[in-house]
C-alpha cells in the first residue's frame, strides 16, 4: 500500500526522530512510504490565531502538495483533525471543494491508520516498563481515537499499561492557549503529570507531540524521572 507521509512543522523542527520511526513502523507493516519535501504547514496555527486569509493560502498549498489517491498519514491527531474537520468550512463554495472532500477521506493519524485501515496491532515492539496513556483533545474529540492506541500498546512486549485518573482531561497546551494563559496551562499540566506519576508509570505516551512537549517541560522543571514518548517511538522500540 502506498502512503504519503505528512510531517507537521513542530515534528520536523523538534522531533524528527519520531517521523523516522513512523516510517520504520509503516514499512514494517508493508507500506511503501513517499515524502514530498515541498510540503509545509497544514495551516492550523494561522487559522487558530484568526488569520483566515493567510491560513487559506497555506491550506491551498497543502491540498496541492498532497494531491493524488494515496493515503496520507501523520503523527499528529491535531493536524490531521484540522485538515479533516476545518478545511471543509474554510473552502466552502470554492473551487477546492471537491479536493477537500477527497483529502478528508484519505488523511489519517498514525495509530488509526494502523488499526482501522491496515488492521495491524502486533508490530513486534518491545519496551520493558510501566506506561500510562494520555488522550489528547485532538485525538479524542477531533479524530475519535480512543481504543486504537491502547490496543497497539497492549501488544508491546514487556510494557504494562495502567490508566491514569482523568485521562481524557486536557493537558493544558492548546497551542497559543499555553502562551496567553500560561498559569492555567501549567496548572493543567501539573494535574495531568501528577495523575500519570500516581500510576507508577515510567512512560507517559500519547499520539500528539504537542501535548508531550508541554508535559515534558513541566516534568523537567520538577526533575521527575517520568519519560514522555510518542506512540511511533514506542512501536519502533526493540527491533
Amino acid at each position: 500500500m502506498n502512503v504519503q507521509l505528512f510531517i507537521p512543522c513542530f515534528v520536523d523542527q523538534l522531533y524528527p526522530g519520531t517521523g523516522f520511526n513512523m516510517v520504520k513502523v509503516l514499512e514494517k507493516a508493508g507500506c511503501t512510504v513517499s515524502y514530498n519535501s515541498n510540503q509545509t504547514c497544514c495551516g492550523q496555527a494561522a487559522y487558530n490565531a484568526g488569520y483566515r486569509d493567510d491560513a487559506k493560502s497555506v491550506c491551498s498549498k497543502f491540498l496541492k502538495d498532497f494531491s493524488g489517491t494515496d493515503y496520507i498519514v501523520g503523527p499528529s491527531a491535531s493536524c490531521v483533525g484540522f485538515v479533516r474537520n476545518y478545511y471543509q468550512s474554510l473552502f466552502e463554495n470554492s473551487s477546492h471543494h471537491h479536493a477537500v472532500q477527497d483529502i478528508s477521506k484519505r488523511i489519517f493519524e498514525f495509530s488509526e491508520f494502523l488499526t482501522n485501515i491496515l488492521g495491524v496491532e502486533k508490530l513486534g515492539a518491545e519496551l520493558p516498563g510501566k506506561a500510562t496513556y494520555h488522550d489528547s483533545c485532538a485525538a479524542l474529540r477531533e479524530c475519535r481515537i480512543k481504543e486504537g492506541p491502547r490496543k497497539l500498546l497492549s501488544h508491546v512486549k514487556g510494557l504494562t499499561l495502567t490508566e491514569m485518573n482523568e485521562t481524557e482531561t486536557c493537558c493544558g497546551f492548546g497551542g497559543s492557549f499555553a502562551i496567553k494563559f500560561d498559569a492555567i496551562s501549567v496548572g493543567m499540566a501539573e494535574q495531568k503529570v501528577e495523575n500519570a506519576i500516581a500510576t507508577g508509570a515510567d512512560y507517559l505516551i500519547s499520539t500528539d507531540l504537542s501535548c508531550l512537549m508541554h508535559l515534558d517541560g513541566y516534568i523537567r522543571n520538577k526533575g521527575y524521572t517520568l519519560k514522555t514518548m510518542h506512540l511511533a517511538d514506542v512501536l519502533a522500540s526493540g527491533w
